[in-house]
């Protein structure tokens, strides 16, 4: 690899987890890095948490990769390389020493334009990559003249060649429902379910300030559960869809002892949500929320509906109020680097103290949160932990890939 940057120590905000770290342990061996980094089940009994560890090194950060352009997402192949998706349409292969590959060809064509929300998004591999060498994208899919009037968020499913250059076979599997004229929330993560290897689609409610995200016949402001072939596996809550009333789900991930989907969502003026997404459950949007409408000064008194979602819908893990954070990509935590942090989920924001956030639970329930490096002051669009145990942050400002080690 060549010569890498000095890395980037902890600040003076990481007070607290310097007090909690511990000695690295030994090195991990190769991560089931998409399992870890995708989402959770009813929660235990509050116990008592064990004792912190003794205190040990800090953790530093340090970049990579450089040279992307508005990368968004980040999937690791099991030779410890990486797929990265740029908004603008082109499929990247990043090697284990950091060289950017050319654009793999046979990517669908995208909607996007500048400092719209469209584009390519995100990256998965099938739970069977090492014998079907799929993979699939999420990406907003231009109308039939190619531009915004009746843009939709769709899904491909593909096979990416041996030599990483290439990608064939290449099937939208699905594509949302209704058609949308608009260039904003488009979502779309995608996260395998652990259990029966179906694949969940977060979708945004592409604007429509209507009342179609709590509606079952449509998709918008859903996630729905499809099979590999974009068909109904069954066991929904009403077709296709897991559950309703979202807003613009940007990240998710799956709990790793659970199985279950968490994601993270945007909302209006403050009230952006961590949510665990249970089959049938109401998320409360458009009409709960503690966000504010744009226009109102964000308080107590201007939260949607009165903030509060129960019992009627399901209350948020975590939100943010009263400033916007925008929290984005999502990844529990699982390996043997940062033992200290075993089983945090942690979320890249893009707005507001732009940072990357370490929460903590107790079962499914929030127990605390710590803002990281909140010196980078960069936009981080995507988090996963690598093969080798580190965390990978992929930053949209300046195009890099960062790495969180000791």
């Amino acid at each position: 690899m060549p010569a890498l940057p000095p890395p980037i120590p902890a600040g003076p905000d990481d007070a607290e987890r310097r007090r909690l770290l511990m000695r690295a342990g030994r090195y991990a061996a190769a991560v089931a890095t998409l399992s870890a980094c995708g989402g959770g089940s009813d929660a235990g009994t509050p116990g008592t948490p064990p004792p912190p560890p003794p205190p040990g090194p800090p953790p530093v950060i340090t970049p990579v990769v450089t040279g992307l352009q508005q990368p968004w997402s980040l999937a690791f192949l099991p030779d410890g390389s990486a797929l990265v998706t740029e908004k603008a349409g082109q499929l990247r292969r990043v090697s284990t020493t950091g060289d950017v590959s050319s654009p793999i060809s046979g990517v669908p064509a995208v909607f996007y334009m500048t400092n719209s929300q469209g584009g390519l998004l995100d990256v998965v591999l099938d739970p069977n990559f090492a014998s079907n060498r799929r993979i699939y994208l999420s990406y907003a899919e231009p109308d039939q003249g190619g531009g915004l009037t009746g843009a939709a968020t769709a899904v491909a499913r593909a096979v990416l060649s041996a030599d990483h250059t290439s990608l064939s076979q290449v099937t939208v599997i699905y594509r949302q429902t209704p058609r949308f004229n608009g260039d904003g929330h488009f979502g779309c993560r995608l996260a395998f379910r652990p259990s029966d290897g179906t694949l969940f689609v977060t979708l945004g409610d592409r604007q429509t300030n209507t009342d179609a995200p709590q509606r079952t016949d449509n998709h918008l402001g859903k996630v729905v559960r499809i099979d590999t072939n974009g068909g109904n596996p069954g066991n929904n809550f009403s077709g296709l869809i897991w559950s309703r009333g979202h807003r613009n789900p940007q990240g998710a991930a799956i709990h790793p002892d659970t199985g279950e989907l968490w994601i993270s969502e945007h909302g209006p003026l403050g009230g952006d949500e961590i949510n665990r997404v249970v089959q049938g459950g109401n998320y409360g949007w458009p009409l709960k929320s503690y966000g504010c409408n744009y226009g109102q000064t964000p308080s107590e008194a201007c939260r949607i509906g009165g903030g509060t979602h129960a019992p009627t819908f399901v209350e948020p893990v975590h939100y943010w109020v009263p400033i916007s954070c925008a929290p984005a990509g999502m990844c529990f935590y699982t390996g043997d680097r940062f033992p200290e942090w075993r089983g945090n989920l942690f979320v890249g924001t893009m707005a507001d103290q732009r940072s990357l956030r370490r929460i903590t639970l107790n079962g499914n329930a929030f127990a605390g949160e710590e803002q990281l490096f909140r010196s980078l002051n960069v936009r981080v669009r995507d988090i996963k932990q690598g093969p080798d145990g580190w965390l990978y942050l992929l930053e949209e400002s300046n195009g890099r890939i960062l790495r969180i080690h000791r």
